[in-house]
This record gives C-alpha cells, structure tokens and sequence, in this order.
C-alpha cells in the first residue's frame, strides 16, 4: 500500500471526526447536553488545531492532498486539496461552528432534543468542509447536496411548527434544485477540460471559455451558486428559514451554506470569468440582490427578519464584486466574506439573546434594552456599525474596497452599479440603525420575560466577534492580511494584484462615497421613523407584490395540482387497467423509438426436440389454465403457477444449466409455501354482479376480456421474439467466453456461474442481498399493521357438533396425543437431514452447482416443513428464530469480506484463493469468496424467515381454550424474531 504524508490524513480527518462525532452524538442520551456540547465542541476544536496546523504548509505557498480512488473506471478520485482558499473557509466552518456550539449549550432548551441538534450540526460541518475540500467536481457536488440535506434537517429542527417545517422544505427545494444543476453544469466542464479533476480544470480557463457549451455549463453552475447563496431572483427562502433555532441561522446564514456559493464562484473564477455573460449573468444578480435585500431589510419587524434580508444584501455584495470579474473585485470579494462572517455571527447571536431573555424579536415592541441588557446591547451596537460600513471596523474596508471596484466599472461613463453601491450602502445604515433602536429608549413593562443579561459563556463568542471586528478594523494588514494574501493567491495565482489594507487611503472618491452613505443612511433612517412607528403591517413599500415566496407557494401548488390532473388521466386504484397500460407502452414506446425489430430466419422444426416441444405445452398450458382458474379458484391457480416454475426449471437444466435450474426449483418450492400462507388473508373472490342477479354479462365486458387476452397474447409473442432474436443473434465476441476463460485461473472456482456472483459481479450481488434484506423488513413491516392488538381482540371460533376434536390441533399437538404418528419421525428426522444437504451443497459451490444462494433457500425449505408439520407455536417453543439476526451477521460477513481486500489494498470485495494442507484431508481449496458466500447464506436464511414469521403469525390460534373458558382464541402475544 503508498504511504501517506501524516498532513494528508490529517486532511482527511477534518472531514471524517465531524461525520464519527454526528454518529455518535445522535447516540448519547437526551439528558446529557453537557456532554453531547463537550463532543460538538471537541470536534470543532480538533478540526481547528488541525487547520491551524497545516498552515505551515499554506504559508508555504504549498497544496495540502489527499487522493485515494473512487470511481476508477470513471478516472474519479476521491481528492482533498488544502490551499490557501480552502483554509480560509475552513477556519470559518470551523471557529465560528466551536463559538455556535459553546452557544447553543446555553441557548438550547432543556425540553429540546439537544443529541439530535449536535448530531445535524455536526453532520453539516463535515458536508460543509466537503465542499471546501473538495479537490473533485464531482465529489463537491456530492458534498454540495449533502449540505442541502443536514441544512434541511436544522432549519425544521423545530419540526412541530408549521413555518420551520414550510421554511425547511422551502430551502431544501431550491437549493436541491439548484444542486442538480450544478451536476448538470459540472458535467459539462468537465467533457470540455477533459478531467473533473479540480486543477486540470482551472488550469483549461482558456479552453473553457472558447468552447461553444461554454453558456450552458456557465448557467447551470450559476444556478447552483446564486440558489445556495439565496441570490435574486432565488433569495426568498433565506428569510423564511430564519424559523430554525438561533444557532442554526447563526451558523448557516452567516459563514457556511450560504457562503458555499460564494465559495463556488471564487474557486471556479479562474475558469469561468472574464466574459460579458460572466459579468452579465453573476453581476447582474448580485446588484438585484444587494439592493432588493438592503430596501426590504429596513422594513422588517422582526429582528432575525432583518438580518436574514441584510444576509442576502452583502451577499449580492460580493456576487457583484466576483462578477464584474477584475482581480481587486476578488480581493475585496474575499475580504468581505470574512468580514460579513464575523460581524453577522455576533449579530444573529446577539439577536438570540435579545429573544432568549425578553421572549420576542418583534421591533415594534422593544425598546430601552440597553438598560436590562447593558453589555450585550454595547456588543450589538459595535457589530451593527461594522455591517453599516462605520470607520474603524471591518466592514467599513471591504465595503469601501466595493465602492473603489464600482467606479472602475463606471470608469466608461457607466455610473449605474457606482449608484447602486450607494444606494445599497444607504439602506445597510438605515436598518443598522433600526437594529440599533431596540437599545434605545423607555423599557416597556409588557415583556413577556423580564429582561436580564444572559450567562457569561453564552455572551463570550459574541463578545469575541466583536473583538475581531475592532481589530480587523483597526490593524487589517497584521490581523487578516497574510490569511487574505494566500486566499488570494489561490485563486488568482500569478494575477494577484497590488493592494494594501489599511486604515487609512487618504481622502478620495470611495471614501467621499462611503460618507454620503452614512449621512444618507441616517438621514433616510429619521424620515422613516414615523412610518416605523404607525405602520402594523410587514408590507414592503414598492415590492410588497413582488413576493418571492408567494411565487414560489404557487409553482408548487399548480405542480401539484397538474400532478394529480395528470394521476386522475392515466391511473386508476385498479390493477387491470394499470396493466393494460404498462404492457401497452411496453409495446408502443420501443416500436416508436427504433422501428420494427428485424427477426431472424426461424429455426427448422426438424432442429426441436418433440420431448422439449411436450414440456413447453405442458408448461403453456398450466400457465393458462393458472390465468382461467385465478378467478375461480386461487390454490389450484397457484398449484398451476408452480407447474409453470417447474418447466421452466427443467428447461434450465435441459440447456445444460444446473446452478439456475437448482436455484429456479429451491426459488418455486419456498414462494409457493409463502404465498400459500398468503392466499387466506386476500378477500373473498364473488362472481360478477351480473351472475349473482342471475343476468347475463353484457357484451361490454367480453368486448374488454377479449381485448385484454389479445394485448396480454400481443405482450407475450413480443417478448419471445425479442428473447429469440437476441439469443439466435450471432455473437463472437459473447461476454460468456470471458467468464469461462477467466473463472478458474482468477476465481479460483470451475463453477463458472458461483465465481462470477461471489468474484467478478460481487459487488452487484453485495447489492441484492441488500435489497432482499430490505424487501424482508418491508414485508414484517407491512404485514405488522394488519396484526390485531392481542390484549383486546379476539377471533370466533366456529361453532360444530360433529367435529373431530383432533381436527382443531396444531400437527404437533396430534403427535402428542397419539393421533399422528408419521410427521413426527419427519419432524425429529427431517431437519438435521436437509441440514447434511445444505452443507454438501454449500460446500461444493465455487466448483460445482450450488453456493450460499442456493443452500440458503435449501435451509429455507427445512425450516419451512417445519412449520407446516409442526405449526409456529411448537417451533417457537423448540426452535428459537432470529431471523433479524440472521440478515445483521450476513450483510456484516459480506461486508467484512469486501474490507479485508481494502485492508490488503486490493479493490473492494476482491477475491483470494488460498491452498491449505491439513492432515487426512490433504489439500483444501479455500477462496476468500467462500465467507461472502457464506454472508449470502445468512441473508437468504434470515429474510425467508422473518417473511414466513409475518405470514405465519397471521394464521396462527392458541391452544383450545379449557372447558369454561368463552368460546373464542386469541392471537399469541410473543412473536420470537
């Protein structure tokens, strides 16, 4: 196996500790928050240490990886990059996760599921630093929905309430949406670089942006970008998923989902920018957004509705830079990312707070806080200049830095975005300044908590925060410059720019523009005053029509709607007629797609067996007879159908193929029994209306069978014919004379068929027994709703004279009381013997017909005798089945197997053939496919088990009740898995 440099798994583990510690934290008990905080905080700080740490590699100019295959076949590597892009947005995940966790202990109620919170947070940061990781298109896609399902996940935390539950689904949709975009988009990028390897496309800008699906791969990842960062016209549901518990929006909204579409833009900036459509297109949204999300933001009367809208202002802010594509545009881009990430964590905290201590966020009713709240209100004020824009703090560089890109693009006397930068500005102090009014004036004495500051350590992060706004703010080259620096380098490479962060750049136009926002903005926030104060209503001047969510609640509606429009055309509750239409678009769609299908000259009836002929007219004719007597009566139409089973199975073994003739017959013998089981619970079969009128059928309903038994004929000859051109079809190179060629020099096996689904098809086999597995669950699952509650209902028992009192004992119970005497020998005889069988046809499979497929329904059948010899209530007694065990033991052993090769550093699931030398025996074959054969066994065991536990149960009735007792049974009330 290569050797790994100790920084690449420590790479790997920022991902893998936040996954281990979701696990374990959705484990830990509900009562533990202390511990469960412990473990969310540990996680974070790990991962902290850890990217501080592989630092030295970043400052270094140097690209920390980790890369170990994926997808081979497809050229995928699962790959982890660490530049300097990437450990600036980990740093964020990851301080502002440690300082939300050390928050929410305190903020979290004790009636809330806290090991559920920690485990989607957690489960979020490893998604989260997925993407940022992420060194693969593919896998950031991956990574990408990841995000949306655990977003989804925290937003409707809160699942009892109506809005956490629509703003969840809301965001969910959107940005899922937009996710499969993204896929399509990177699809595209990487057939024109020629590699989903993130270097070798960022290395093809030129090429990629020359290529004629340059358009449609640049919109569909703009869709995935602009959907997650909740850009116009997709901003809507940010505001709606303020419904999550404060944390959450904290951590979400201000440096994690919502930034990874900025992240996106930033990393394929190199590829993708420098054209009008970029600038057009990325631009366009994100001067849309900053000015529609500051106008609206001042009108908001809740405190996490304002900055939810500020939320989508600066990030139309930095689309804007990232779109008017010059390098200064990505530094300040960059640099406001950290910013906003800062000052609106310490912002939406700070809002907790104010919710968590007075009991609501409603800014028409509060006032005066900075009385009960002297502190926290002090940390909100400073945090509200910096997102204004004030001097001094750090939003007031990036945002002077927007104002300096502005003018650039109005340098040709296209002043329109230098406006609208105003503009926005403007309305960024007009709210601040409403955040600020709750601090302000009398205290009202109609709270509905008596507010008081909060804990120490739920008010430490956000005193932090603001510490780093002041200090970002006042020494930004020390501070953030050299973090900045390789950020940008990353990205830029050798077009990194010239630029300087400081305090100070003497007087000139931004800073000019920077001043008429302050004055503007507070000049705007005391004309609005009034109307904050009279107005009751949360309408927005201008746009209270343009509703995005309103849109959003009709599309789905009139989805819906169509939906159920186009269910009540083509579908019915009836089976016949879905029938009818699934065989019908089985013909038809294949006839229109490619025509007719050119049948081969047939074979000469002087070429077929008549014995062969015979048993097919047996088996046809059992088939039919099946279809007639299913409507009359339903056990010989099974004893039919099993016919049918047993021709084909013959037919199998006539073409020289035992393992399917086998496996067909074993497959027969247990469905048979199952569904024989089955066939008493299906509700009585009544003659047609007309009959029990004594009326004759109209002729509408021959009309119907006829055309039915015609489409049903039609279906059967297409699918024969299409089998016999396929199979009669000339094939030199058969895929068959592969497997024949390679089964025994590398399977080990002669028994072509066992090698290929234990060796070369083992994972699609891992596959199948999965789904069987599930399929088991499913059927006890299902069948468990139609079980009556064995405490209250009761099942009649008929009434009769002249019944024979053994009649109404279980076979066991006969053989107790000396009224059966042959089953007893076959059930003390029996069951070891078939045992002997299952493992003669176990052991001989890798080289011979049989396998653990094979033995396992084989062990099916033994234990089924049973239970119809015995009955259920004896073999619980005698017999302990634990079939939910059976089915755990078999996917672990296959999953084991498969391991063990990974451990040897050989493929998943990759066989080995040992040859041992053992006294009296001599030398054994053992291949490693044996124990995932042996898995298999398991499987088959334990799924046919927990199917004839589910049937079995319904069917089963207690001992006779003794004399005196009411004359009815009641159902058994253990069931033994």
């Amino acid at each position: 196996m290569p050797i790994v440099a100790p920084e690449s798994l420590l790479l790997l583990s920022l991902i893998a500790v936040p996954f281990l510690g979701s696990v374990v934290a959705a484990c830990m008990p509900a009562d533990a928050r202390n511990r469960e905080s412990l473990l969310a905080g540990g996680v974070a700080l790990y991962g902290l240490l850890v990217a501080i740490y592989l630092y030295q590699y970043i400052g270094d100019g140097q690209t920390v990886r980790y890369s170990a295959e994926w997808i081979p076949a497809f050229g995928l590597e699962f790959l982890l990059r660490l530049d300097g892009l990437a450990w600036l947005f980990v740093m964020l995940v990851l301080g502002v996760g440690l300082l939300v966790v050390l928050y929410a202990r305190y903020y979290m109620s004790d009636e809330d599921p806290v090991p559920r919170f920690f485990a989607f947070l957690l489960a979020f940061m490893g998604s989260m630093l997925g993407v940022v990781l992420s060194g693969n298109l593919i896998q950031l896609v991956v990574f990408w929905e990841l995000t949306s399902v655990t977003s989804f996940l925290l937003i409707g935390y809160w699942h009892h309430r109506i809005d956490a539950r629509r703003g969840a689904r809301m965001a969910f949709t959107v940005t899922a949406t937009g996710g499969l975009c993204l896929l399509c988009g990177v699809l595209i990028l990487g057939h024109i670089a020629g590699s989903y390897d993130l270097d070798a496309v960022l290395a093809a800008g030129d090429t990629i942006r020359e290529h004629k699906l340059y358009l449609a791969a640049l919109v569909l990842i703009g869709l995935g970008a602009l959907t997650k960062s909740a850009q116009f016209p997709f901003h809507f549901w940010l505001p709606h998923a303020m419904a999550a518990p404060t944390p959450v929006s904290s951590y979400l909204h201000s440096a994690t989902m919502v930034k990874a579409g900025i992240f996106l833009l930033m990393r394929l900036w190199p590829a993708l920018s420098g054209t009008p459509e970029w600038t057009w297109l990325i631009a366009g949204a994100g001067v849309c957004t900053l000015l529609i999300g500051s106008f609206v933001a001042i009108f908001q009367h809740d405190l996490k509705g304002l900055l939810a809208y500020s939320t989508i202002s600066h990030l139309g802010l930095i689309t804007t830079l990232l779109g008017i594509g010059t390098p200064l545009g990505v530094v300040a881009a960059i640099f406001h990312t950290l910013n906003h990430a800062i000052f609106k964590a310490s912002l939406f905290m700070a809002a907790g707070i104010i919710d968590h201590e007075t009991g609501t966020r409603d800014m028409r009713v509060l006032r005066g806080l900075r009385k009960a709240l002297p502190i926290t209100g002090t940390l909100a004020i400073v945090a509200s200049a910096s997102m204004a824009g004030v001097p001094l703090l750090n939003g007031f560089l990036s945002k002077e830095m927007f104002f300096a890109e502005t003018l650039i693009v109005g340098g040709n006397d296209n002043w329109w975005m230098s406006y609208a930068a105003v503009a926005m500005g403007i309305f960024s102090v007009a709210y601040s300044l409403r955040f600020i009014s709750v601090f302000f004036g009398k205290l009202p004495d109609d709270l509905p908590k008596e507010p008081h500051e909060p804990p120490r350590w739920m008010r430490f992060p956000v005193e932090l925060l603001v510490l780093l706004c002041l200090v970002v703010g006042i020494i930004p080259g020390i501070s953030a410059g050299p973090y900045l620096h390789q950020a940008v380098e990353a990205v830029l490479g050798a077009q990194t720019p010239e630029y300087s962060l400081a305090m100070w750049h003497g007087f000139n136009l931004p800073l000019v523009m920077s001043f008429v926002a302050l004055g503007g903005g507070i000049l705007f926030y005391i004309i609005l005053r009034k109307y904050f104060t009279l107005q009751q209503r949360a309408d927005v001047p201008v746009l209270y029509r343009l509703s995005g969510a309103q849109a959003y609640e009709t599309t789905m509606l009139r989805l819906t709607s169509s939906a159920s429009l186009l269910l009540k055309w083509l579908s019915t509750r009836r089976l016949q007629p879905q029938l009818f239409l699934m065989i019908a678009a089985m013909l038809a769609v294949p006839y229109l797609l490619v025509g007719p299908i050119p049948l081969l000259k047939p074979a000469a009836f002087a070429d077929i067996d008549p014995l062969f002929a015979i048993t097919w007219v047996v088996g046809c004719a059992c088939a039919v007879t099946a279809a007639w007597q299913a409507k009359y009566h339903r056990l010989a139409a099974l004893i039919l159908v099993g016919g049918v089973g047993v021709v084909v199975s013959m037919t199998f073994l006539w073409l020289s193929a035992p393992d399917l003739a086998l496996t067909q017959l074993m497959v027969e013998t247990v469905t048979t029994v199952l569904i024989l089981l089955g066939l008493r619970w299906l509700p009585r079969r009544l003659p047609p209306k007309e009959l029990q009128d004594g009326l004759q059928i109209p002729r509408s309903v021959w009309l119907r069978r006829s055309r039915d038994l015609g489409l049903a004929m039609l279906g059967g000859l297409a699918i024969a014919g299409i089998s016999y051109t396929v199979l009669m079809h000339p094939q030199p190179d058969s895929i068959g004379n592969y497997f024949l060629a390679r089964a025994l020099p590398e399977g080990g096996g002669t028994n072509v068929v066992n090698v290929l689904l234990v060796d070369f098809r083992g994972f699609d086999t891992m596959g199948e027994i999965t789904v069987l597995s599930i399929v088991a669950l499913t059927v006890y699952a299902l069948l468990r709703r139609f079980r009556p509650a064995p405490e209250s209902i009761v099942i009649p028992e008929q009434q009769s004279n002249n019944v024979d009192p053994a009649a109404s004992q279980t076979p066991a119970e006969q053989f107790e009381h000396g009224h059966l005497h042959i089953p007893g020998v076959y059930l003390r005889f029996l069951l070891p013997f078939m045992g002997v069988i299952v493992v003669y046809f176990f052991m001989r499979g890798h080289n011979l017909p049989g396998g653990g497929f094979v033995a396992g329904l084989i062990f099916s059948v033994a234990i089924i005798v049973q239970h119809m010899i015995a009955g259920t209530a004896w073999m619980e007694e005698h017999i302990r089945l634990r079939p939910l065990r059976w089915i755990s033991w078999g996917l672990l052993t296959a999953c084991a197997t498969g391991l063990g090769a990974l451990a040897f550093g050989f493929p998943f699931l990759t066989s080995h053939t040992a040859h041992l030398h053992l006294p009296l025996l001599g030398e054994v074959h053992v291949p490693s496919a044996f124990v995932f054969d042996l898995g298999v066994f398991f499987v088959v065991v334990g799924s046919t088990m927990l199917i004839l536990i589910a049937l079995a149960h319904q069917t089963v009735r207690s001992r006779r009740p003794q004399a005196g007792a009411p004359d009815t049974v009641v159902l058994p009330k253990r069931e033994v898995l």
